[in-house]
């Protein structure tokens, strides 16, 4: 697999990630055994997971089986924290409760670093300049390798990254931000994209299948071993199942037909190959389904296809975007 840098870093991931959100509630041991083997062989290296996955299951679950099946060093660990399950305070993002998250998280992980630690979300509560420090710390402890944020919107992360780069060598940049995008999801194109490239930061997509609709899945109604049909996910997956995203589903559809590829390959392959783009991750629940994903590896679109995927899917940007003279 083709191995890209992460923004404007040294470090090199796969250009497919591997997520973990359902290990250890809907993917079992031998299933995620399966499924990272996979990953390893076909050239993967970007394992993305997070502290609250599974309720730190997700976590647990990969350091069990890494050095088992797959050399530590062969790996890129991305893990977040900030996340905490309190209705009143959905994310906390200070000092104090970052690094301890982190601490816990590599005890999970049964290893003494992690590759890339992203803060899971802006937390409004806690001024920025801590829950930057926190950052700052782990990487200085050598705990973290390279830091990102996750689900900051544009001016958060312009603000947080322009903080960082304020202090070379005694701040760490960020490298990365993990935001969802997919053909059904291009709201980041709006402010976030064009920060994280004039900043240098990788974007790591997450759901880059529109939460599993653009495969085309859901075309006929909702199969029952689908995420939509389950109790946990349905809601997660309902949005993406309108008028609107029909219209995307079908003409994704229409130009698999024409490449003699699938619609989950159109897709991967479509946001793979966005700017700014460092690697989509992928949240297989078996190793058919990432096997299916990686398959997208041979796959580069045609000029004049990806022009028809970006017209018909294209968000509403008016005023005051970077073409509002125009309007």
């Amino acid at each position: 697999m083709e191995q890209r840098h992460l923004g404007r870093t040294g470090l090199r991931v796969s250009r497919i990630g591997l997520g973990t959100l359902t290990w250890g509630r809907d993917t079992d041991e031998h299933d995620a055994a399966d499924l990272l083997k996979a990953f390893w062989e076909a050239g993967g290296t970007l394992v993305d997971t997070a502290d609250v996955y599974g309720g730190g299951d997700a976590e647990y679950l990969l350091g069990q089986l890494v050095e088992r099946l797959v050399p530590r060093r062969d790996l890129v660990i991305a893990t977040k924290a900030g996340s905490v399950p309190d209705p009143d305070r959905r994310f906390d993002g200070s000092r104090g409760h970052l690094l301890a998250a982190l601490d816990e998280s590599l005890e999970r992980l049964g290893t003494d670093y992690v590759d890339i630690w992203q803060v899971h979300a802006f937390d409004p509560q806690t001024p920025l300049d801590e829950t930057l420090q926190a950052l700052d710390i782990a990487v200085s402890s050598g705990r973290v390798r390279y830091a990102g944020v996750s689900n900051f919107c544009g001016w958060q992360l312009a603000k947080a990254a322009t903080w960082q780069l304020g202090a070379p060598g005694v701040r760490t940049r960020l490298a990365s931000t993990q935001m969802e995008y997919s053909l059904l999801q291009r709201g980041v194109e709006r402010e976030v994209l064009p920060a994280a490239l004039d900043l240098g930061i990788g974007l790591l997509p997450s759901s880059p299948l529109g939460r599993g609709v653009l495969t085309g899945k859901y075309r006929n109604g909702t199969p029952a071993d689908s995420r939509g049909a389950s109790e946990a996910l349905a809601p997660f997956v309902a949005p993406y199942l309108d008028e609107a995203a029909s219209r995307i589903v079908d003409a994704v559809a229409i130009a698999a037909d024409g490449l003699a590829a699938t619609p989950l390959q159109v897709a991967l392959a479509w946001v793979r190959d966005r700017p700014g783009v460092a690697a989509p991750i992928v949240g297989a629940r078996n190793a058919q389904q990432l096997t299916a994903a990686l398959s997208v590896e041979a796959l580069s679109l045609p000029q004049e296809i990806c022009r028809a995927l970006d017209d018909v899917s294209a968000p509403v940007h008016r005023y005051p975007d970077q073409d509002w003279s125009t309007l």
